[in-house]
């Protein structure tokens, strides 16, 4: 097929919308339902990102996207107990739905209502994860008989389930109207592996294995993140990212606060909120965000907690959150573009980061590398910028 019409465009004012080749066939087809534009701009991006992540570490990898950037970004390491509990998901599943349970479960607020990507075979044991959960579509290179069935069930039978084929090979260039203007550029065909880690500028030289690892996962996750982007990984998955900032430092700050609060839900008293039976999973996630977060009184302070808990949990004080964190460390950072300032280190540093991969070249460069000596991090220059608009 070379033509395939849509939905609507971005908008259900832009009436006449679709997606077509100028050569060749399209290289998905659509299983079930029917695509919408932004369906098709997070499923191109979100399979290329899978494809480069599973290309780089050798693992299976899955993508959760909104809004043409990633809510999260994993491979498939297996899960351990507490992941799985507070990811609501079975423990022993297959690599790629390991995959994508990291990755829905990075930010779940921000996947509600994803795209979801896979670079393998989408399995029952990921189907099944996905049947419970509020997603719009899924891409992937095939699927097993019993997983198209279950996923053909969602949403009264509209999910929407891409087939991508895996052997396609993209033009060298891409063009986009912007205004009845064409812009055209090469495609960003940068290759990330761990030569790009190779440039260490702190005293400290010292990368593991898994921190290579999970830079790697954040340089990728950022070559498919609106710019400017800052990703922070661990232990195999993105774990806050920060898209579509105009200061890189806010970047920093909104990637830190996810990634804090994903440690946060590890904490004890998190994970055992006694919530009610018959809450639903978005009400659920809702509720653990205001609890965990600045505005717990909204929850806690009024009747509210009657609608999700079955008694009212005590305050997680700002206390007991700042010793919490405290403890975090091993975590990688990575930014599309280089740091300005140290100030972006300064905060890296309050959510446990010890790994920095990021372009280099700034006139404060100086600056930059004696924050992260000071904190007796490794950072790397990559020399590598990666904006996407």
């Amino acid at each position: 097929m070379q033509n395939l019409g849509l939905k609507y465009g971005c908008n259900p004012n832009q009436k006449d919308a679709s997606v077509y080749m100028r050569e060749g066939e399209l290289p998905f087809e659509a299983l079930n339902g029917k695509p919408g534009y932004i369906n098709l701009l997070d499923a191109m991006n979100a399979w290329q990102l899978v494809r480069e992540l599973k290309e780089a570490t050798g693992l299976p990898a899955a993508a959760s996207f909104k809004h043409v950037s990633p809510a999260g970004a994993a491979v498939g390491l297996p899960l351990t107990d507490t992941l799985s509990k507070i990811y609501f998901s079975p423990k022993d599943v297959s690599p790629v739905a390991a995959a994508y349970i990291r990755a829905r479960g990075a930010d779940r607020m921000s996947s509600y209502g994803d795209f979801a990507a896979l670079s393998d075979v989408c399995d029952a044991d990921t189907a099944n994860f996905l049947k419970n959960e509020v997603s719009d579509g899924i891409i992937a290179p095939a699927y097993t008989d019993e997983a198209l069935e279950i996923l053909k069930s969602k949403r009264k039978g509209t999910y929407l389930i891409l087939k991508m084929d895996e052997n396609y090979k993209p033009r060298p260039y891409e063009e986009k109207d912007v205004f009845g203007v064409t812009f055209r550029q090469d495609r960003n065909e940068a290759k990330i592996d761990e030569s790009l880690l190779s440039e260490i500028v702190t005293k400290n030289k010292n990368f593991t294995a898994e921190a290579k690892r999970d830079l790697l996962i954040a340089l990728i996750t950022l070559k498919y993140t609106q710019s400017n982007s800052v990703c922070y990984a661990k232990d195999g998955q993105a774990i806050g990212i920060g898209a579509g900032q105009q200061s890189r430092v806010h970047c920093t700050r909104l990637a830190g606060n996810k990634a804090d609060l994903w440690h946060l839900r590890q904490m004890e008293k998190v994970m055992n909120l006694p919530f009610r039976d018959d809450i639903k999973r978005p009400n659920r996630d809702n509720a653990i965000d205001v609890y965990i977060g600045e505005e717990w009184e909204d929850l806690l302070k009024t009747d509210a907690w009657k609608e999700v808990f079955t008694e009212r949990p005590e305050p997680l004080t700002r206390e007991e959150k700042r010793e919490f964190l405290n403890k975090v460390t091993g975590v990688s950072l990575g930014s599309d573009a280089f740091f300005p300032f140290g100030d972006n280190i300064e905060r890296a540093k309050k959510s446990g980061v010890k790994y920095v991969a990021e372009a280099g070249g700034s006139i404060r460069d100086d600056n930059v590398i004696a924050t992260a000596d000071k904190y007796d991090m490794v950072m790397a220059f990559t020399r590598l910028r990666l904006f996407h608009h």
